[in-house]
């Protein structure tokens, strides 16, 4: 019988520039945001610019250690992210019956017109796969492919066609379309600038996309507000690209939901395990799945999908598979349990679902997924089920009645207005940190009127701590005049809000390395073989 595989990923801290690069600890690779500037601010401090990145609102950079950027500026540090794999003997479970469980019809029409970007160690060329797959892109420089197998078991949930099992494999949207965005290499390795260069990519194509999966997650101990990796997901979604992201393997504890499954905007995805049947009452949340709340107390994941013992397809020859050749189904296909692979299966339901509703947007089917989701007695919040689990059937009857609600057009609006507006924003923000009155109140009067009213609007968002915050942060300000001026300050008590979580930088501060793999997973044989889970994932010395 085949063995179960779980593909995951973990983030570590980098701890030497890339080869070629200066050498540490004299130069440091960083991902530098703020306002418009940033290219700048790096040239002046004496770095370098190794891309710019319009996605996360700013560049990437090699910096001298010991430069140091003032308070308008969020420095991230280089990180190294990794797929990592852990293996179960578990051999009583059968496959999962994706479709059954998720209510899908049995049909190969699902996803048709929609294009679906899978950021991963690549996809390989398989026959389920043939002419899926409209553009392939390789930011690694390794060339096309999949010399790991994540990204091609991913692919083939979300689109694969079943032609090698007669269809008893198909995948959640087999008539998408799928663009390979190649970030990591056959060990599995990726690093935050790569996948950032691959999301710069999507954002200026996003007309070409309509949903993104990302299989990987990290153990940033950055805010959502800041982290770069959260920020650049977070404007693919402005920009009309649901994007899916996993809760991660980290559980059951409370707490363990990670980045960026832990932005609140974002649709996060836990996984459950269906017991290898169709009926959805035995139906509980995987084991390994992470858990909310978050670090900054949001409820997460927002549902769960099938992502125990599921079967997608093999990359023949690629690390995962010659590692656990008893997670073999068949000649084709494989089969593995993890947050990853539920994160492809509701990204093949958003392009399922985006095929018959094509005109709603990011919120509105976060909105439709999550007040559909069927309940059941193992799939409670206080279980880690989110809103319960992703219902097809459910979301397929009612998208045809689903619209886009006017914020989310009122949200397009304001994207177009603030990049209209962005050199004066940035001018303003500028003289408003010296404390110069005058300056701002001018800079202010040149703002157009429809950037003012998003601030206003903008300072009605903060929640109620942010506001306090706020409120006494800027309270001692004497040239905070009455009238206009207060939208002034409630953009800049927004921006501030965002960044009460930086004393100077976070370029001094480490990811957290993970081990991904959930501790009844970690002791169980694999080939009458104790198997630890964690010799999967590579683990920083210092931790």
């Amino acid at each position: 019988m085949a063995a179960a595989l779980i593909i995951t990923s973990t983030a570590v801290p980098l701890t030497a520039t890339p080869a070629g690069a200066h050498a540490a600890p004299t130069w440091r690779d960083v991902v530098v945001t703020g306002p418009p500037g940033a290219a700048d601010a790096v040239t002046a401090a004496g770095g370098e610019i190794i891309a710019s990145l319009p996605v996360a609102g700013g560049v990437a950079a090699r910096l001298p250690a010991a430069a140091r950027l003032d308070a308008r500026w969020v420095v991230a540090p280089q990180r190294e992210l990794r797929v990592a794999a852990a293996s179960d003997a578990t051999t009583a479970t059968a496959a999962a019956t994706l479709r059954d469980t998720l209510g899908l019809p049995d049909d190969a029409t699902g996803g048709a017109g929609v294009t679906v970007a899978v950021v991963d160690t690549g996809i390989a060329d398989v026959p389920d796969l043939a002419g899926r797959i409209s553009r392939r892109l390789d930011f690694t420089g390794t060339g096309n492919g999949d010399g790991y197998g994540h990204g091609t078991f991913m692919a083939g949930l979300i689109a694969g066609s079943g032609e090698a099992s007669g269809g008893a494999y198909r995948g959640v949207a087999p008539a998408a379309s799928l663009i390979d965005i190649k970030v990591a290499d056959a060990t599995g390795s990726t690093d935050l600038i790569t996948v950032l260069r691959g999301l710069q990519w999507v954002s200026d194509h996003s007309r070409q996309v309509q949903v993104l999966n990302l299989s990987l997650s990290s153990g940033s101990t950055l805010p959502y507000q800041v982290d770069p990796l959260n920020q650049a997901l977070r404007s693919l979604w402005f920009r009309g690209v649901t994007v899916v992201v996993p809760a991660g393997n980290d559980g059951p504890g409370t707490g363990t939901v990670t980045a960026p499954g832990n932005d609140p905007l974002l649709l996060t995805v836990g996984g459950l395990d269906d017991g290898g049947t169709a009926a959805r009452d035995d139906d509980v949340v995987g084991v390994w799945s992470g858990r909310g709340p978050t670090a900054q107390g949001d409820a997460k994941p927002d549902l769960v999908a099938p992502g125990g013992h599921v079967v997608s397809l093999r990359s023949p020859g690629s690390v995962v598979d010659t590692a656990a050749p008893q997670a073999r189904v068949g000649d084709r296909y494989f089969k593995g349990s993890g947050t990853s692979m539920a994160t492809a299966v509701a990204s093949g339901l958003v392009a399922v679902t985006l095929g018959e509703q094509p005109k709603l947007r990011p919120d509105s089917v976060k909105s439709l997924f999550t007040s559909t989701a069927y309940a059941a007695p193992g799939l409670t919040r206080a279980a880690g089920g989110g809103a319960g689990g992703l219902d097809a059937a459910r979301i397929l009857s009612e998208a045809p009645e689903w619209r886009s609600t006017g914020v989310e057009h009122a949200q397009t609006r304001d994207m177009a207005t603030l990049a209209r507006d962005a050199k004066q924003w940035a001018a303003f923000e500028t003289v408003l940190l010296k404390g110069d009155a005058a300056a701002s109140a001018a800079l202010w009067e040149k703002l157009s009127p429809a950037s003012r009213e998003w601030a206003a609007r903008a300072w009605a968002q903060l929640d109620p701590a942010a506001r306090a915050w706020a409120a006494r942060a800027w309270a001692a300000r004497a040239w905070a005049g009455a009238g206009a001026e207060w939208a002034a300050r409630a953009w800049a008590a927004r921006a501030w809000a965002t960044r009460t979580w930086t004393s100077d930088e976070w370029s001094a501060r480490a990811w957290a390395a993970r081990s991904w793999a959930g501790a009844d997973w970690a002791a169980r044989s694999w080939a009458a073989d104790r198997w630890s889970a964690r010799s999967w994932a590579w683990i920083h010395p210092d931790r």
